[in-house]
Order: structure tokens, then sequence, then C-alpha cells
């Protein structure tokens, strides 16, 4: 899967990322879709090493701070993005409430037929453009900017009243979120 021509070179490195749907479609408006992702992250941090500091699920996006205990980011992250990619794909197929079925699977269609003649439907754009956390005052920018998200979408009035995020666990000092976290320095 092709990265955009963006790499992780520091493979000891924290980076932030973030992961778009093809055409920015709102996928993660629904709870099954978003859970698809919490639950293929924890299966990361349990069995690949993935650890994450921060995180947020927006309904065409998600960000991420991450790095590796075996230093093999590219590798967990890319594993997660074909497994979602399908899972999220197969959910949408065999939603009986999804009124945006043939109109969001259309679009991953034609993604996956511009990008690759093998490959029946996209899901993710290819453009994740990691950047490595260097210096306390680039990692606050990326978290802060990473937690305000759902603020400055209009979501919610308070970063930690965000459900898929882990503004809750920074405001409360410990972990309290959907996900297991390590938090930054």
């Amino acid at each position: 899967m092709s990265d955009g021509g963006y790499k992780i070179r520091n493979k000891e490195g924290i980076h932030f990322i973030t992961f778009a749907v093809v055409e920015w479609v709102d996928v993660f408006t629904r709870k099954e879709y978003k859970d698809i992702l919490i639950e293929s992250l924890k299966h990361c941090q349990k069995s690949r090493g993935l650890v994450v500091y921060s995180w947020c699920v927006m309904s065409n996006h998600v960000h991420l701070i991450v790095s590796a205990k075996n230093n093999d980011t590219s590798e967990i992250l890319r594993d997660f993005k074909k497994f979602t990619s399908k899972e999220i794909i197969r959910a949408i197929s065999n939603h009986p409430g999804e009124s945006r079925k043939e109109w969001m699977l259309e679009i991953f269609r034609k993604a996956g037929a511009q990008n690759s003649r093998n490959k029946t439907y996209q899901f993710w754009r290819q453009d994740n453009q990691p950047k490595e956390l260097f210096g306390s005052e680039f990692t606050n920018q990326k978290l802060e900017y990473i937690h305000n998200n759902p603020v400055e979408a209009g979501v919610v009035e308070k970063a930690e009243e965000y459900l898929y995020s882990s503004a809750r666990d920074y405001y409360e000092g410990k972990r309290v979120g959907l996900l297991e976290i390590e938090f930054l320095e």
C-alpha cells in the first residue's frame, strides 16, 4: 500500500499521523464503524506492540500519535489500514440500515480502480504524512490539535467530552478512555 511518498524514517521515533477516508467520506458517523477502528487499535496494541499516546476518530479521518515497541510502526499501520479497510467495507455492505451504502461503495470502488488493477475497493487515502514528534512545543501543538478537533468541528464544547478521543485521559490525568494510552511527557 503506497503512502504517497511519506515514510516513517526514524523507526524509534514517536509520530503524529492522520488517516483520511478517500474523498473524505463521512463514514465514522456510525458507532459500528468507529468500533471497528477501536477494536483493531486494541489488537495492534496487544498483539503487535503498538504504543498509542493520543488518538481521535472524526467523521472521515483518524489522528494518532504512536510508536511501536519493535520499531515496526510502518508495518503495523499498513496492516491496520488493510484490515480496517476490509472490515469497514464489509460492515457497510452488510449494514441493513445504511442508507448511503451504494453511494459509499461506489466511491471506494472507483478509488480502488484508479489506484490498482487488482484492488476492488480503496477505503483509506494514501497520503498519511507521518510527522516525527520532536521538542515539547511541537509535541504539545500536535496533542492539542488532536484533542481540539471535535471542538473545532462543533461536535462538543469541551475536548474531554468527546468519547472517541484520548482527551478525557489527558484531562483526567488517568486512563479513562476507550483505548489504553501512554502519556506523553
